[in-house]
Parts: C-alpha cells; sequence; structure tokens
C-alpha cells in the first residue's frame, strides 16, 4: 500500500500534457484555411471534448492517489480545499486578466476584418441547433452592462461553468470552473467510492452519465439552454471525475493483488481505444447531431478510463530528458487549457501585423493596418505558435502560478490550521 502512494506516474504526466496539447490544437487549428489541404485533419482535431473528459477522468485518479489512504482522506478537507484552490485560482484569474488585456489590444489594432468587432462583451450563443450552422451570426450577442458585471462575478468567483448560454472572456476557463466544483466534492465522495465495489460503481456512474444526453435526444432539445447544460455545467461533468477515483480503487486493487493485465489485454485495449476514436470521430463529423451530445456526454468514457488506466501502466522512462520534462510539462497542462485562447489571439495578430507592411506603421499607421488585413495567417507558422504556446505555459506555470499558489497556502494553511485545532 505504501509504495503504490508514493509511484510516480510519468505516463499520466506525459497524458494530460498531451490532452492539453490537443485542446490547444482543436480551438486553434480552424483558423487555418490551409489546414483543409491535408487529408482528416479536420476530422482527426474535432474532438475536443475527449480530451477535456480525458483530463477529468485523470483528475480524479491522481486526486485519489495523492490524497487518499486506506480510503480515507490524509488530510482535512478544509486543508485540501485551501490547496487545491491556492494551485487553480492563480491560474484562472491570470488568465482571466491577460484575456481581457488581449482582446482589448486587439480591438485597438483594429486588423480587418475582426480586429474593431473584438471585445469582451462578445459571446456566442450555445446550441447544436442546425441553423447555428448555416446562420452563426444569429447567435452571436454583445453583453449589456449587467450582464457583462454578472458575468464578471461568476468569473471571479469560477462560478462561470454555471452558465449554460454562453461563455464569457476567454472560453476555455470553464474546465476551471469545473475542476473548482469538483475539488469541493472530492472529500465527501472519494473515501465512499473507494471503500466500494469499483466495477459495479463505474457501471453506476457510466448509466447516470449517460441519462441527461439520452433525456436531450428522446425530447429533440437541441438548442438552449441545454447544449450548454450538458457541455459544461459541473454538476453534470462529475461523473467523469467520479469514475477517474474509481478507477483508481480498481488500479490500486489490482495493483496490490499482482494482477495488472499482461501485454496481449494491454495490445487489445489499445486496439480498442484506436477504433472507439476512429468511429467516434465519424460519427462526431459527419453522422446525425445526437451523436454530438452522445458521444460528448458518456459514450466515450470507457474510452477515456481506458486510455488513463493504460497510461498509469506505463513504465518510467530511463531517459533521464524524459524524467526531467515529463512533472514539468505534466504541471504545466492547465495553464495551456487557460492560456491557450489569448495566445492565439496575440500570435495570430502579430503574424499579420508582421506579415503586412511593419514598416509603413512608421508612416502611415492606417495603411499599416490595411495592409496586415490583407495578409493571410499561414499554417507554416502553426508549429512554431505550438512551441510558443508551451514555452510561456511553462514559464507561466513555473514563475507565476508555483509562487503565487506557495504565497496562498503558505498564508491560509496555517490559519486554517489553527481554527481546525481549537475546534
Amino acid at each position: 500500500m505504501h509504495t503504490v502512494q508514493k509511484q510516480r506516474f510519468i505516463g499520466l504526466e506525459w497524458l494530460r500534457f498531451l490532452m492539453g496539447l490537443y485542446v490547444v490544437i482543436y480551438h486553434t487549428i480552424h483558423f487555418y484555411p490551409q489546414r483543409q489541404t491535408i487529408p482528416l485533419l479536420d476530422e482527426l482535431t474535432s474532438m475536443g471534448f475527449f480530451a477535456t473528459s480525458t483530463f477529468f477522468v485523470l483528475s480524479g485518479f491522481l486526486l485519489a492517489h495523492v490524497y487518499l489512504t486506506d480510503n480515507k482522506m490524509r488530510e482535512p478537507a478544509t486543508s485540501f480545499w485551501v490547496k487545491r484552490f491556492s494551485n487553480l485560482y492563480p491560474i484562472h484569474i491570470f488568465a482571466l486578466l491577460f484575456s481581457i488585456i488581449i482582446v482589448t489590444w486587439i480591438h485597438y489594432m483594429a486588423i480587418p476584418p475582426d480586429g474593431a468587432k473584438a471585445s469582451v462583451r462578445f459571446v456566442i450563443y450555445d446550441t447544436n441547433e442546425v441553423l447555428a450552422r448555416t446562420h452563426p451570426e444569429l447567435f452571436h450577442h454583445y453583453m449589456s452592462n449587467l450582464e457583462l458585471a454578472f458575468n464578471g462575478l461568476l468569473q471571479a468567483s469560477m462560478l462561470q461553468a454555471w452558465n449554460p448560454y454562453y461563455l464569457t472572456f476567454n472560453a476555455p476557463l470553464w474546465s476551471i470552473s469545473a475542476l473548482f466544483f469538483f475539488y469541493l466534492t472530492f472529500p465527501f465522495l472519494a473515501p465512499r467510492l473507494m471503500a466500494g465495489k469499483p466495477w459495479r460503481l463505474l457501471l453506476l456512474v457510466w448509466v447516470l452519465y449517460l441519462v441527461p444526453p439520452v433525456l436531450v435526444i428522446w425530447n429533440q432539445d437541441y438548442g438552449m439552454p441545454y447544449t450548454g447544460l450538458l457541455q459544461r455545467v459541473p454538476l453534470l461533468r462529475l461523473p467523469e471525475f467520479l469514475a477517474g477515483i474509481i478507477l483508481y480503487g480498481l488500479f490500486r486493487q489490482q495493483q496490490n493483488a499482482g494482477r495488472l493485465p499482461g501485454s496481449v489485454i494491454r495490445v487489445g485495449l489499445i486496439a480498442y481505444l484506436i477504433v472507439s476514436f476512429g468511429v467516434a470521430t465519424a460519427l462526431f463529423t459527419h453522422g446525425p447531431k445526437f451523436w454530438y451530445f452522445l458521444l460528448h456526454n458518456g459514450l466515450l468514457l470507457p474510452s477515456q478510463l481506458i486510455l488513463v488506466y493504460l497510461s498509469a501502466l506505463a513504465s518510467d522512462p530511463r531517459s533521464t530528458w524524459l524524467q526531467h520534462w515529463s512533472p514539468r510539462l505534466g504541471a504545466a497542462s492547465l495553464s495551456m487549457f487557460a492560456l491557450h485562447v489569448p495566445l492565439s489571439g496575440l500570435f495570430m495578430t502579430m503574424e499579420k501585423w508582421l506579415g503586412g507592411d511593419v514598416l509603413l506603421c512608421f508612416e502611415d499607421w492606417a495603411g499599416c493596418i490595411d495592409a496586415a488585413g490583407r495578409y493571410q495567417n499561414s499554417i507554416a507558422w502553426y508549429g512554431v505558435f505550438l512551441l510558443f504556446v508551451i514555452g510561456v505555459c511553462l514559464l507561466f506555470q513555473e514563475r507565476a502560478v508555483a509562487p503565487t499558489r506557495k504565497w496562498l497556502i503558505a498564508r491560509f494553511l496555517p490559519w486554517v490550521e489553527r481554527y481546525q485545532s481549537k475546534a
């Protein structure tokens, strides 16, 4: 037991980094029309929700590994919450402020065709109706002052994922809001889940997870607010996190009993993963619209569990380079979720500005901006963009988030511990 608790899962570090990178590609590759010349690229980069769901499963797995001993919390719930809040909030608030700055700067630059339209007030209503694809402009909306203030409060308190109508400021930050809710439930639910029978619990969680999308499909409710409810409301995404906790319990049981799967079973699981992802991609991109809700909310949960399970089985690499970079890249994965959208806006705007006639800016600013608007962002620079995102997020995590997290823990944890001792 003690050995399992100390085990490092380097495979999971690489998995969460790769899932973060996939989400970056999912949200940004469609800005480049040249992508359509690469066969199957649109299809293979269309499953961003698979990566986010896998990340939620992985989070439950890792937290159970770190914070549970003999099916009990190793520390009081309040201490756990201080540590998890201190990890999430710096990422969230820094990314939020950075997004507002970048959107304001893009609006100031006003590079055609869309730069002048950039605004923190701009949102898109979430719907899976056909009309949203044929006439997307009908679902564009600029928030009123009241809406802006209300959603600003939601963002400041990490509650923005509970708005099922639209995402604000920096859309991917909803995932941090969801994690915040998951962490609040962990001390209450995790010990009970770990003490139960894992296979039965996994089946129960899977069935419960599938109920909402089945009801939405049954009633043909493909519009608002049901799309947003299924996409991000934390209570409806909680089964993924809980499944990760249960999966760790199953993994620990098998490891302690010396019953981890052999190479034949592992190959079979890998084959299942590849086939299921391929079929799901085809159904999502070319099938009827109801497949989105099933694939997004539950149908792929077994595949996500298998992916996390296989990654946990991966042996530690002998390479010191891999051993060095795996924890650093893994730690930066959540920052990649949070920062890639404003970094994309920054990179693409700078590329258009520099690719136009930047020297003209010293003589004729309007002509310079017009030249930038005529420049088309090139997919040839996309690899540079990805490296840019990884590098910035590494620095952000290590130079901004980590020190802030340490400061918050040093400030609030002693106060919480003193309160606990008096109680």
